[in-house]
């Protein structure tokens, strides 16, 4: 079991994260507010704008810290432009299963490894630190609400 420890969105595609307590996730869509729920993000298609692997990203704040400390670089989860921060849960092992966040449930679709675009906002070289401690791309199964505080739960029986 995990908590979650910040919450971001992004209103449109490169715009600066904005750090919120609380978020309304929408199953199929993401999340009420965000780019890609809008379908306005970067990765966003015709006809493909609520794709699973788009609609919710989240990220470990032991990861972020680890980039901070291992490679010397200054960087916050906001620079990630992941969308939910957690702590205490191992995201990569999540890819497949099926848990909840606040009261949200949420599948792992794939891990969210960085790209370029990421270090061209954020003007931080972070991709390469990143590489598979980057987050997890969700699908969103059932709608709820996610606050800063909530748990994120794995059921036992899942392959984590």
């Amino acid at each position: 079991m995990g908590t979650v420890t910040a919450i971001f969105i992004a209103p449109s595609a490169q715009a600066p994260m904005e750090e919120i307590a609380t978020a309304e996730l929408e199953a199929g869509r993401g999340i009420v507010g965000d780019r890609y729920h809008a379908g306005a993000g970067t990765w966003s298609k015709p006809g493909e704008e609520h794709r699973d692997r788009r609609q919710v990203t989240l990220i470990e704040s032991e990861a972020v810290e680890a980039v901070g400390r291992d490679y010397r670089v200054a960087v916050t989860a906001q620079l990630t432009r992941r969308n939910i921060v957690t702590r205490g849960v191992a995201l990569n092992h999540l890819v497949g299963a099926v848990f909840t966040v606040g009261s949200a449930r949420l599948r792992g679709v794939k891990l969210c490894e960085p790209c370029g675009h990421l270090e061209r906002v954020g003007g931080v070289p972070i991709r390469q630190p990143l590489v598979h401690r980057g987050g997890l791309n969700c699908e969103i199964l059932e709608t709820g609400t996610v606050k800063v505080g909530d748990t994120v739960e794995v059921p036992a029986h899942q392959p984590v």
